[in-house]
Parts: C-alpha cells; structure tokens; sequence
C-alpha cells in the first residue's frame, strides 16, 4: 500500500452498522429527509456492475446535504464542490455492513474552511453516521499508552 493511499484512509471514517446494506441505507435516507436534507442521489454501484456484466459486492452511494448551507462553502473554496453535496458509502464486508465517510475535520481541512464555513460541511441538524452505529463493534484505532509513573517503595518520590 503506497504512502498516499495510506493517508487518504486516515481521513475516511469507517463504522460498522447493525443492519443489513439495505435497511442502513433505507435508515440514513429516511434521516436525511426527516432532517429536511435534500437527497440528491442514491446510487446501487452493485445493481450498475450487474448490468454490464460484471460483480460487485453490495454497494450502496448515498448522496445528501443542504444548498442552503453548501453553497456558502463552495462560494469561498469553489473546489468544495467536487466533495459535496456530502457521500456516505454503505457496503457489504462479508457478513458484516460498513459505513463510510470523509471525516468532517479533513474535509474542513483540504478545502481550507474556517470553523463557522466548516461547521457547513457537516451541521450539527446532520443526521450523524456515528447515532446508530454498534458502539462496541468500532473498528480499532490503535493509541499509544500513556507511561505510568510508578513511586519508589523505599523513597515515595517517582522514577
């Protein structure tokens, strides 16, 4: 795996959901639209394999979000129009369903957005990937353990 791909990973987020492709996409749309969000597009990628012959594990694009807060965006950084309106990709990893999505910080990030601008690109009244997902089922981080200051037995003072 090249360097690149390495890092445009760290800014995807990735969770696993409790349902089926189907009834998550059926659940993050149905939340997009009682949030009053404009879904502009989801598209089967496994159906459109399927008609030119070809496989794909289920894949599922959902595409979503609000002009009324993108457009600001877009105007003061005009190529944050190549990453809205916001994607969400649900797909099949074997027996289990994933999520996948930028992370709000790194689009801020690549499009140079100010807090007030970034806080556009994913609004709080966003219906959040991160409500319904299984908490425990998280895919791991890795952290580095905080040292442990251990005290002297003879002394009382630390090491």
């Amino acid at each position: 795996m090249t360097d690149d791909r390495i890092a445009a990973e760290a800014d995807v987020v990735t969770k696993l959901s409790r349902q089926s492709v189907a009834d998550t996409v059926a659940k993050l749309t149905g939340m997009i639209t009682a949030k009053g969000m404009r879904l502009f597009a989801v598209i089967d990628q496994a159906a459109e394999a399927r008609e030119v012959g070809l496989t794909l594990r289920e894949t599922t694009l959902v595409m979503f979000g609000s002009p009324k807060a993108g457009t600001p965006v877009m105007a003061a950084s005009p190529l944050a129009a190549l990453d809205l309106p916001l994607k969400v990709l649900i797909w099949a990893d074997g027996a289990q369903t994933k999520v996948s999505y930028y992370a709000p910080a790194a689009l801020m990030a690549s499009h140079h957005l100010t807090a007030d601008l970034g806080a556009n690109t994913w609004p709080a009244s966003t219906p959040s990937p991160t409500r319904w997902w299984l908490p425990s089922a998280r895919i791991p981080v890795p952290r580095k353990r905080p040292e442990r200051r251990r005290t002297r037995p003879d002394t009382g003072g630390t090491r």
